[in-house]
């Protein structure tokens, strides 16, 4: 009998030294969520009751793979601009191929919608413009050779603006952070883990527990 309890005891830590090993490689091998920021924002304004009755927005945004093991994917990648609740300009950045990690410099510019050009451009004058970079997409990773599922991304920045129509922090440049919804079912699988594993680990203890 002790000799039985003896192998139960052993098989289970070599199933749980293994396990704990698929966990380290997992995590290990696990690719990262890439990263995006505005590295220069602008939007040229010209303090003239004669100015034009449009606007533009330049912008240089940078892509990063921080994952030295994987490539990344992507589908095409949507850009809308909002000030307030409206849409003030949309881009879409075609498909492409990312290498280990590589960083990708967007630099383009987008124009602003006429009938909401005069609203910005005197916000912008006021020293009070704020605009919100809506970031959108499903990317791939490919590790190993094999490539995953698609993942969808969802990011989104507040972008303020001084008067010289420029980025107006001190840092002078935005990293897009995940959006609402995005940290919501990032939350949501996080109780679920926990719901599932929390009790099997409290079951796994309990019979060692019984078998010593």
């Amino acid at each position: 009998m002790c000799e039985t309890k003896s192998f139960y005891l052993w098989l289970l830590q070599v199933v749980g030294l293994l396990g704990l090993l698929a966990l380290c490689l997992w995590l290990d091998m696990r690719p990262k969520s890439p990263n995006y920021t505005i590295l220069n924002f602008s939007v040229p304004v010209v303090n003239d009751s004669n100015a034009s009755d449009h606007g533009i927005i330049h912008y240089e945004l940078n892509i990063e793979n921080p994952n030295k093991d994987s490539g990344i994917y992507y589908d095409d990648i949507f850009l809308i601009f909002y000030h307030g609740h409206d849409t003030v300009g949309k881009y879409t950045i075609p498909s492409f191929c990312q290498g280990k990690n590589k960083n990708l410099q967007v630099l383009d510019h987008v124009d602003v919608e006429a009938s909401l050009w005069r609203t910005l451009r005197n916000a912008i004058l006021n020293a009070t413009a704020e605009l919100r970079v809506d970031l959108s997409t499903n990317i791939k990773y490919k590790t190993l050779g094999i490539k995953s599922k698609r993942h969808g991304i969802h990011r989104e920045g507040k972008v303020p603006i001084g008067k010289d129509g420029k980025i107006a922090n001190k840092k002078k440049k935005v990293k897009l952070q995940r959006a609402r919804s995005s940290k919501k079912w990032k939350l949501r699988a996080t109780r679920f883990l926990r719901i599932i594993f929390i009790p099997y680990l409290g079951l796994v203890s309990v019979y060692i527990a019984d078998l010593l």
